[in-house]
């Protein structure tokens, strides 16, 4: 059942982020927050000066009397102005890196998993293994498709919507491991912060770790063929317990 209290997939007309699911995402919305203020008051300052001088250093001079109040013959050179627009600048730049470097390396950080999720991206669907489980065929594997506009039930979401859901536990270190078997897909998804290149012949890895119950939508973000839209991820978090009743029937 989906939580319509939490934005967890596109909405008609959403402007914003969707609801953040893992401590990834909510470094990224934080981000942008401070981001926005100094691009908001950067902004708004550098138009009011633009503002300013256009009105008030004109050139052009349509009468001979104001030829002495036009204030730009008389400013060549503004060293003050130039130290201030060129040091007050770097501030802002060395306060806007270091959450950026910050946040840069907690997305890169590795910690040792409990679960190993392997994707693989296929003309036009995607293949999932959990290489720490093994069923009676072997490890623990299969696909995921689309399900068609026609066979959706009420409630359901079109073109995201899939027939075999990838069911990981809440509060678990869980490593991703991305590739493809054919073109270049993409494993994004939105509410997880994630958004991993599935590379034939390569093996992207990421961690994840999930902090609340919920179903998470994403789409291929790569495109690869006339099918790339019909690429939904769809991702159920739920408690350890109920993640080991999906195992014991699944294997």
């Amino acid at each position: 059942m989906i939580n319509f209290f939490l934005i967890d997939s596109s909405k008609p007309w959403q402007f914003y982020f969707q609801d953040p699911a893992t401590p990834v995402m909510e470094g990224i919305i934080n981000l942008h927050h401070d981001l926005m203020f100094f691009i908001v008051f950067i902004f708004f300052f550098v138009s009011v000066v633009l503002t300013r001088t256009l009105l008030f250093f004109t050139n052009q001079i349509t009468d001979t009397r104001m030829f002495s109040q036009n204030k730009s013959r008389s400013i060549v050179h503004g060293t003050f102005i130039e130290i201030v627009w060129t040091i007050v600048p770097s501030f802002i730049l060395v306060i806007v890196a270091l959450p950026s470097f910050a946040l840069l390396y907690s997305i890169d950080e590795i910690i040792e998993p409990t679960v190993t999720l392997k994707c693989i991206g296929n003309q036009w669907y995607w293949s999932y293994e959990f290489a720490d489980f093994e069923s009676n065929l072997g490890t623990l594997k299969f696909d995921s498709y689309m399900i068609p506009e026609d066979e959706l039930d009420l409630g359901e979401l079109r073109l995201l919507e899939v027939d075999n859901r990838v069911v990981l536990p809440i509060h678990t270190h869980i490593r991703v491991l991305v590739t493809a078997a054919d073109v270049l897909h993409s494993w994004a998804i939105p509410s997880l912060g994630i958004k991993i290149d599935a590379c034939n012949g390569r093996l992207n890895q990421t961690s994840l770790y999930l902090l609340r119950n919920g179903v998470f939508f994403g789409q291929c973000s790569e495109i690869c063929g006339v099918g790339h839209s019909n690429m939904p991820i769809v991702i159920e978090s739920v408690s350890l317990k109920n993640y080991i009743t999906w195992l014991c029937e699944k294997i």
